[in-house]
């Protein structure tokens, strides 16, 4: 005779995971949620008073490899804050505003600890950025994972109007291309320097390499991807008008900003106008990273790309500035295919 537990699933051991992380969930709830936590669905009534002409926007993603960085410290809570964030400026950079969030984890073998941990990550990011986190799925997969193993994915639904929507159709010749400092690899190229760092290297996360000044490596390599919503959503509610915006992911800035570029125009970029922090100097120092793959793969401390009218650039750092957002104007819009070109 063979028990689920015996295969390798322990029942028990998940409804204590939902048991612990029920409270972490309601704290995002407000009064547009009208379910509780375990329904089959979750209902969310939409508040349409508050729109003209709506248009839903939506985003899935994961963290990728920073997953590894969280079983090797046995930090779980900010990989949470990572993945909503992540979502979250998916969607902020067309114009919306998050309305609800769903998330997705899968493991070799249940832990409620850990789960915890994660879910309370969730509840902190979704509720800095307004959103409730509704529902979501806790798979035990002990055929498929490793013991130990785990894997991380969110889904976001946002709003915005119809007349609102930005995706770069607007973008001119002259227009100034603005950059919101990143606080380190966000969550895209960790396959790169977790291979540099911890097996070409032999590093730990507690060292702390001279080019970091004092931080370890773990604090920097784990740093919490930003949320970009609070300064998006305060520009535009200045009457400010963004062109276009690209969320520094997967594919740096080479790949992201020519997602909002019309045809005829490429984004010239200079890369003497920010300081490229000291993470991004010490992978591409130990790996002797080529330059062109460091800007395809990393962000190189440019978490998100504006681009607004050159007689509107003043007006947008300033109000960065009030909000204590680093940024730097980086470059122009100018003629040519689609492409960044970096100098």
């Amino acid at each position: 005779m063979v028990t689920y537990k015996q295969s390798g699933v322990d029942i028990d051991e998940s409804n204590l995971a939902k048991k612990k992380l029920k409270e972490h969930v309601k704290s995002t709830f407000t009064s547009n949620v009208l379910t509780g936590i375990g329904s089959f669905g979750a209902l969310y009534s939409f508040d349409k008073d508050k729109f003209k002409n709506p248009v839903l926007v939506s985003s899935s993603d994961g963290v990728g490899t920073k997953i590894k960085l969280a079983l090797m410290s046995g930090k779980f809570d900010t990989i949470g804050q990572d993945l909503v964030n992540h979502c979250v400026n998916d969607i902020a950079v067309m114009g919306a505003k998050p309305l609800f969030f769903l998330d997705y984890i899968a493991l070799g073998k249940m832990d409620s600890d850990a789960v915890e941990q994660i879910v309370k990550g969730l509840s902190v990011a979704c509720k800095e950025n307004g959103c409730s986190l509704i529902g979501g799925e806790t798979a035990e997969m002990p055929g498929l994972y490793k013991i130990g193993d785990f894997d991380l994915a969110g889904f976001i639904v946002g709003a915005v109007e119809k007349d609102n929507i930005i995706d770069g159709h607007d973008v001119k010749m002259g227009d100034s291309i603005i950059g919101l400092h990143s606080t380190g690899l966000q969550t895209n190229g960790y396959s790169l320097a977790n291979k540099i760092f911890f097996e070409m290297s032999d590093y730990k996360l507690d060292d702390r390499p001279d080019e970091l000044q004092g931080k370890s490596l773990g604090e920097a390599l784990m740093a919490v991807h930003s949320s970009f919503l609070k300064p998006i959503s305060q520009i535009m509610d200045k009457g400010i008008a963004i062109k276009g915006m690209a969320h520094i992911t997967g594919g740096g800035l080479v790949e992201n900003i020519p997602r909002i570029l019309p045809k005829g125009l490429n984004a010239k970029i200079d890369l003497n106008s920010w300081e490229i922090p000291a993470i991004f100097k010490l992978i591409k120092r130990l790996g002797n990273v080529p330059d062109d793959d460091m800007f395809r793969t990393l962000n190189m401390g440019i978490g998100l790309v504006m681009i607004v009218a050159r007689e509107d650039e003043a007006k947008v750092v300033a109000e960065l500035h009030d909000l204590g957002v680093q940024n730097s104007v980086i470059g122009k819009i100018v003629k040519g295919k689609q492409q960044v070109v970096i100098k």
